[in-house]
């Protein structure tokens, strides 16, 4: 996993000091090696911090160049199915000078071009330099696993795994968009294309980005998911999804350094440990857990742990690691109101002294069926005939219907238009979407089935726009790198193809998963009701703490949001929206 930098100048050369001062910003992604690169007509730079898990060697250093140093690459990730793809590109007469996975990137763009991103199988976000055709490539992995943003005015482009790469540019304007801050507060995070700033934006997952000499930018997209409504033998499905699995796991250990795992002690983490050890791989577990919580996770994770004799480690959290918030604000470039940051960021903090990657189970509720509102959902759908009824009554009632019901199962605090002019000053009303829920709305794949509705949903919003960037953020600030076997796209592309029912089964969690691993795992696991990598309520709900970081902030000081909207908010207890706003009080103090 590293941390990549670049840019594109029209008619300046590119100021190293200045490149080396911005990919060192990514210091934390990549604190093994760094690396740069200056075109002969100095108008391009690109810049690599690099952390060693394929290939220790210098070799495996980057940015990385072909046999004749016309094709150059600085690439963030992974490429699992690396060693087919090199062979396969051997076998068409490419020379490669390492063992890099990266080192794929740039033989498979000479040899496929464009259409690189569909042979990878992978995390990864990269750009490629065409030095003959004077182009540069951006591209993002199919879920948006890894990061990309990117800064275009008229005399440079610039890209970057994160924000404050680029943003190290002083000519770079640190224009806030209010209407970010609005989605923000809606959605708990910032949507693609957008960011926190006007100026930036970020690379869409399955899209790639090419950019000429003359600043032209063209956006395609590479990979989208298919629905499918296929049946079959259940005996069938549950080995097809035991064979993906245990391809993915394996090639998700691939590395010459150690792999280790989260285990919180759920239905995910713990399949993973049980397929690690079919494949008899050495398991380095590492969980957290809460002071005075009976359902802390570290008990149930110990028991997993036990059951496969694991190396394992455990850390306690207290009060003190709300502490942590005001820290977390510079390695998320943007306000993310995930409750979850803190235990994500200390987790890796713990794995991160005895491993350099962990696998982790992000993704299996979403290509499962794990979250409580499918089941809600299935549950008011119930009737085989409830959406064709409903879609009778009213044109487009279905998905209204579904947008709802899933905008409230995301809520956590969330603001209406109401809420967001009670909340903003007065300045900043104009910024309020008529439709606050607009995201949603452009993202919902019409003509499926309930819970495949919502599951879609989840794959473009929550999943790839939330829990990626938290996972990626927090194990990054620690140089962990965290990979997620549940995401690889062929066992991800395998389920949807399904119809639901085959895969979805009310009174069985996460059925297709649940019977690879009933006979792997103890009762007290299967049996445990479905609960997020959260805390105990009272951590959140410290109101003194939210008193303390909001009445004497720079967001009412600046006339952002508004002091008495605040106050009735402390005095109702409304620590949901409370919490958004105080993530939001710890970024833009960091960052203005």
């Amino acid at each position: 996993m590293c941390g990549i930098v670049g840019r594109v100048n029209k008619v300046r050369p590119v100021d190293e000091k200045l490149l080396l001062e911005m990919r060192d910003t990514l210091t934390h992604r990549g604190p093994d090696g760094k690396g740069i690169y200056i075109s002969h007509d100095k108008l391009v730079g690109l810049g690599h911090r690099r952390l060693s898990l394929m290939d220790l060697s210098d070799k495996g250093a980057q940015p990385m160049t072909n046999e004749n140093k016309t094709i150059w690459a600085t690439v963030n990730g992974e490429i699992y199915n690396y060693p087919e793809l090199k062979k396969e590109l051997q076998a068409k007469g490419h020379h490669f000078a390492s063992k890099s996975d990266s080192e794929v990137v740039v033989h498979a763009y000479e040899e496929w071009g464009e259409d690189l991103a569909s042979h990878l199988n992978g995390m990864f976000a990269f750009g490629i330099w065409d030095d003959n055709k004077k182009m540069l490539m951006l591209v993002r992995d199919r879920f948006g696993i890894k990061p990309l943003y990117y800064f275009q005015d008229s005399s440079t482009f610039i890209f970057a795994s994160e924000i404050k790469a680029i943003i190290e540019d002083p000519q770079v304007p640190r224009n806030l968009d209010h209407k970010s801050i609005c989605d923000y507060l809606t959605y708990r995070y910032i949507p693609c294309p957008g960011t926190i700033w006007k100026d930036v934006k970020k690379v869409q997952p399955g899209h790639y980005l090419l950019i000429d000499e003359q600043g032209n930018i063209q956006i395609k997209k590479y990979w989208s998911l298919e629905y499918g409504d296929n049946d079959g033998d259940p005996n069938e499905l549950i080995s097809d999804i035991d064979e993906l699995l245990l391809a993915s796991v394996s090639s998700h250990t691939m590395s010459d350094v150690s792999i280790g795992s989260f285990l919180s002690g759920g239905y995910d983490s713990s399949a993973l440990v049980s397929y690690l050890n079919k494949i008899n791989h050495p398991i380095q577990s590492f969980s957290i857990g809460f002071e005075n919580w009976s359902n802390s996770e570290h008990k149930f994770a110990e028991i997993v742990a036990n059951k496969f004799e694991a190396e394992h480690e455990s850390i306690i959290l207290n009060r003190s690691g709300l502490d942590l918030v005001e820290k977390l604000a510079f390695y998320y470039d943007e306000p993310i109101a995930d409750i979850s940051i803190v235990p994500t960021y200390e987790v890796s903090c713990l794995a991160s002294k005895s491993v350099k990657a962990v696998l982790s189970g992000e993704g299996a509720d979403e290509i499962f069926g794990g979250y409580t509102w499918y089941k809600s959902m299935a549950e008011t759908s119930s009737d085989a005939g409830f959406f064709s009824k409903l879609s009778r009554i009213l044109p487009g009632a279905n998905k209204a219907f579904t947008l709802e019901h899933y905008a409230s199962a995301m809520e956590m605090g969330g603001y209406d238009r109401r809420e967001l002019t009670d909340i903003l000053n007065g300045d900043l009303h104009s910024f309020i979407p008529e439709d606050p829920q607009w995201f949603y709305n452009s993202q919902f794949s019409g003509g499926l089935s309930p819970v495949k509705s919502l599951q879609a949903l989840d794959i473009k919003c929550f999943m790839s726009e939330l829990v990626l960037t938290k996972i990626d953020r927090a194990s990054m600030a620690n140089s962990l790198e965290v990979r997620v076997p549940f995401l690889d796209h062929r066992l991800v592309q395998y389920m949807f193809n399904l119809k639901e029912s085959a895969y979805y089964k009310p009174n069985v969690k996460k059925y297709l998963l649940y019977e690879n691993i009933k006979n792997d795992l103890p009762d007290s696991i299967l049996s445990r009701e479905k609960q997020g990598f959260v805390g105990p309520d009272h951590y959140y709900q410290d109101y003194n703490w939210y008193k303390e970081v909001l009445l004497d902030g720079k967001l009412i000081a600046d006339r952002i949001i508004r002091r008495e909207t605040t106050e009735k908010w402390l005095e109702q207890k409304d620590h949901w929206r409370l919490w958004k706003l105080a993530i939001l009080e710890f970024w833009y103090t960091r960052w203005n």
